[in-house]
């Protein structure tokens, strides 16, 4: 718990996930990784960036208390019936899972992402949520958190993405491995486009207001 006190105003220097991937490149000698990460606070983030996230992940994000009850119902339901299976993770529960733990699957790693997500919407304002979302997610190999994305992939500050970018940027999430904002394929392009049509219908950066 103390930890999580302490980055409720610390800048967080690094993730589980960011450690875990650059031990795996150490093990496997890849000399291509290329480890790239840059702490921003969200006023220096554009709220485009902010939107498309939410938009994309977590539309009710203002709003729960870290689970979104009615997504995981419907994500159990599908995944009855379907052999791709779903999930339901909040934004809260995404953070809670890269900030401290593993990304394998195991009823161990829920039951702490639970105990995880909890401490941090009871601890955390949901805008400091954010920010450091927006600071840990992974972006693409190596790259991680939204200022090393923006660098990595437009050749500028996390403060001057575009609706645009900032949608293309969401959209490789939660594949971001697969997928580059900088050469978009049709598929990621059209995904861009929904999470646009998303950010405006969820009422543009003024959503923003409410954390």
């Amino acid at each position: 718990m103390a930890i999580t006190i302490i980055f409720r105003w610390v800048p967080v220097p690094c993730s589980s996930l960011m450690i875990q991937k650059r031990v795996a490149a150490f093990w496997q000698q890849d000399k291509d990784f290329r480890f790239r990460h840059r702490w921003v606070v969200l006023k220096k983030i554009s709220p485009y960036a902010s939107l498309a996230i939410i938009a994309s992940e977590d539309q009710k994000f203002p709003d729960h208390l870290g689970f979104d009850f009615e997504a995981i119902e419907k994500a159990w339901e599908h995944n009855q019936r379907k052999k791709k299976v779903h999930g339901a993770s909040t934004i809260s529960q995404q953070l809670a899972k890269n900030l401290f733990l593993w990304p394998q699957r195991s009823f161990i790693r829920k039951g702490l992402e639970v105990y995880f997500t909890m401490l941090l919407e009871g601890l955390w304002p949901k805008h400091r949520i954010l920010e450091v979302y927006l600071n840990v997610a992974e972006f693409g190999p190596g790259i991680f958190g939204v200022e090393a994305a923006s660098r990595a992939y437009f050749h500028k500050p996390a403060a001057r993405l575009t609706s645009g970018e900032a949608a293309l940027l969401a959209a490789t999430l939660p594949s971001p491995l697969r997928f580059n904002p900088a050469k978009p394929s049709g598929y990621l392009r059209q995904r861009a486009g929904q999470i646009q049509q998303q950010m405006r219908q969820l009422g543009g950066p003024a959503l923003l207001r409410s954390l």
